[in-house]
C-alpha cells in the first residue's frame, strides 16, 4: 500500500487557531476570562438561539455538572442509552443517581421510545437521549413520554453541533444539553465542553459548580469543582466556530458521495436519516454482517489504507464499570448494533480521491469475503 493512509478522523488546526492562542498568551490572561465569556456568547448565538451557555473543561464535565445543576442526585434514576460512549452513563453515576439503560431504535441508533417507556419507575427523574453520530434522537416521541410522566430531558449533544429536528436545533430541546469540544468532534477547542441551559437557575448552578462553588472570589456558596475552560482553549474554539458550518456542509457532501458509492454494495447498510432530521455526520456509520465486521475493519486498513472505527464495541450495560447497574438486562438492538457498526472516514479533509478509495476499498473487501 503506497497511497497515504486515510485516517478515520482528522482534527483541523490552522494558522488562525495558532494566532489566537498566541494572542491570548501575549495578553497574560490565560485562565478563564474574557475569551471564555465571549466564546460562550458566540456559541449560544450560533447553535442554540442564544440560550444561556456555560463553558467547561470537557464534555464529560459538562454532562456531570448539568445533571447536578438540574437537581439529579442520590435516589434518582435517569434513563440513558447503552449504545453510546461510557461518559453518558458515567455522568449519571457520578451524581449518585442510577443510570437505567434502554434499547435503541435500529435505524437512527438513538433511544427507542418503547424501551424508554418500559424503563420508567417511580424513581425516574429524567431521560438523557444521545444524538448519536450527529443524528437527532426521535424528539416528538421522547418529548411525549416525558410530558406524560413529568420527566425532564437532558441532551447528550456531544456529537451533534448544528444538527436539528424539524427546524429545532439540538441543544434547545431539554433542561440542558452538553456539547463536546474534544479534538475529533465536528469542531474543537483542543479540549472542552459547552452546557446550554433552559433557564438562568440551571446556568447559574453550572457556573457555581465549575468554579469551586463561587461566582465571586472566595464567596463559596456550594461545594464545587474546578471544571473551568481556559482562555487558550476558548480562543481556539472561537476560531473554529467561524469554520464549522463549512465543515458540516463538507461532511454532508462527503456522506452523499459515500451513500451513492455504497448503495449497490451487497452487505452494506448506509446511514439512515429520518424525515425532518438534519444529520451532521460526526460519524458515517454503516452496518455490515457481524461475523465479517472485524475482518472488514482490519482489511480496509491493511489492504487499502483506509481507517475506520467501531463506536461502540461493548454496550455500556456490559462494561465492568456500569454492568452492576444492569444485572441480567437484555437489549437486543444495542447488542446487534455493537456487533455490526463500522464508521468510515467522513471528515472535511477528505479529497475526491479519498472518497473514491474508501468506496472502492469497502466494495473490494466485501467481495473478497463473499
Amino acid at each position: 500500500m503506497t497511497a497515504d493512509f486515510i485516517p478515520p478522523a482528522k482534527p483541523i488546526i490552522g494558522d488562525e487557531e495558532r494566532e489566537a492562542v498566541d494572542r491570548v498568551l501575549r495578553s497574560g490572561m490565560i485562565a478563564q476570562g474574557p475569551e471564555v465569556a465571549t466564546f460562550e456568547r458566540e456559541f449560544a448565538e450560533h447553535f442554540v438561539q442564544g440560550r444561556a451557555t456555560v463553558a467547561v473543561n470537557s464534555g464529560t464535565s459538562g454532562q456531570h455538572l448539568g445533571l447536578l445543576a438540574a437537581g439529579v442526585g442520590a435516589g434518582d434514576e435517569v434513563i440513558v442509552p447503552s449504545f453510546t460512549f461510557a461518559a453518558t452513563g458515567n455522568s449519571v453515576a457520578l451524581t449518585g443517581a442510577t443510570p437505567v439503560f434502554a434499547d435503541i431504535e435500529p435505524n437512527t441508533f438513538t433511544l427507542d421510545p418503547e424501551s424508554v417507556r418500559a424503563a420508567i419507575t417511580p424513581r425516574t427523574k429524567g431521560i438523557m437521549p444521545v444524538h448519536l453520530y450527529g443524528h437527532p434522537f426521535l424528539v416528538e416521541e421522547i418529548e411525549q413520554i416525558a410530558r406524560e410522566h413529568g420527566l425532564a430531558i437532558y441532551e447528550d449533544a456531544a456529537q451533534a453541533h448544528g444538527a436539528s429536528w424539524n427546524g429545532r436545533p439540538v441543544g434547545t430541546l431539554g433542561d440542558f444539553a452538553m456539547f463536546s469540544l474534544y479534538p475529533t468532534k465536528n469542531m474543537t477547542s483542543g479540549e472542552g465542553g459547552m452546557v446550554t441551559c433552559a433557564n438562568d437557575e440551571i446556568a447559574r448552578n453550572v457556573r457555581l459548580l465549575r468554579n469551586q462553588g463561587m461566582e465571586r472570589q472566595y464567596e463559596n456558596e456550594v461545594v464545587g469543582f474546578n471544571a473551568r475552560m481556559t482562555d487558550i482553549h476558548a480562543a481556539i474554539g472561537r476560531v473554529q466556530l467561524t469554520k464549522v458550518d463549512g465543515w458540516t456542509a463538507r461532511r454532508q457532501a462527503n456522506a452523499a458521495v459515500l451513500n451513492s458509492g455504497l448503495e449497490g454494495v451487497d452487505g452494506v447498510t448506509t446511514p439512515f436519516v429520518a424525515d425532518g432530521a438534519v444529520h451532521v455526520y460526526h460519524q458515517y456509520t454503516i452496518r455490515v454482517d457481524a461475523a465479517e465486521r472485524d475482518r472488514i475493519h482490519v482489511a480496509l486498513k491493511d489492504e487499502h489504507g483506509v481507517g475506520s472505527g467501531v463506536y461502540y464495541p461493548i454496550p455500556n450495560h456490559r462494561l465492568p464499570s456500569l454492568a452492576p447497574y444492569a444485572p441480567g438486562l437484555e437489549l437486543p438492538e444495542t447488542e446487534r448494533a455493537a456487533a455490526e457498526v463500522l464508521s468510515l472516514p467522513v471528515h472535511p479533509s477528505l479529497s475526491d480521491g479519498d472518497l473514491e478509495r474508501i468506496v472502492a476499498g469497502v466494495s473490494a473487501v466485501l467481495r473478497a469475503g463473499a
